[in-house]
């Protein structure tokens, strides 16, 4: 009886999966070739998210200097300035934003903009879906690698299908996806296996049939 439990729960699991995937994921289900991914840009600069920890520092004035947290709907509060959108700003970006706030108040004010406690815009953060031991969003790192994010979520259940793993990228609009060989990567130590991943990939690790 628990032995068909199971099986029926994972019938379900699978035909729910694949009835939510988009047409452009069938190639992978039907053993077509998938298309491939466009490589990561080159040029990489982090955007600031909600979550995000800032340190601001206003040159000769410190009672204007301060750390804070962009809140969760993107803004931040510092003193003179209220309900200023940081997220989806670099930190010059956001810098050359308060000081035009502050000229209002200060003569030729100059901010620096520290970011630290990395959370990112939510567009840029890799998701990794299924049969990861703690699926999670990361922010995206510079030069990250799909052996980085499995590191990061403490790599695959012991009912992982790892090789018939999936990378979903979004490029201009456009969906892309290609298989990865998580199994080789992480439990083989095939390091041909090791991919680029982009801001805003996605990884799905399917369950294996057994």
């Amino acid at each position: 009886m628990i032995g068909d439990n199971r099986y029926s729960g994972k019938l379900f699991r699978v035909l729910t999966a694949l009835f939510m995937l988009p047409l452009g994921a069938c190639s992978l289900m039907t053993g077509e070739e998938p298309s491939a991914l466009p490589q990561p840009s080159d040029e990489y600069e982090y955007i600031i998210g909600p979550g995000d920890s800032l340190s601001i520092f206003v040159w000769r004035n410190p009672e204007l200097s301060q750390g804070v947290t962009v809140r969760p709907d993107g803004k931040l509060t510092v003193p003179l300035v209220e309900d200023l959108t940081a997220s989806g700003k670099t930190s010059t970006e956001l810098a050359r934003e308060i000081e035009t706030v502050l000229a209002t108040y200060i003569k030729e004010p100059l901010v620096t903009v520290i970011v630290g406690g990395f959370q990112g815009v939510y567009s840029t953060q890799v998701r990794v879906l299924g049969e990861a031991t703690q699926p999670t969003a990361l922010p995206y790192r510079d030069e990250m690698t799909a052996l980085d994010v499995m590191i990061a979520v403490g790599g695959l259940t012991e009912f992982a299908d790892g090789n018939k793993a999936r990378i979903v990228r979004n490029v201009d609009g456009k969906q892309f996806q290609s298989l990865v060989r998580l199994e080789d990567l992480v439990r083989d130590g095939d390091i041909s296996a090791n991919v680029p991943i982009a801001p805003g990939d996605i990884i799905i690790i399917p369950e294996a049939w057994f």
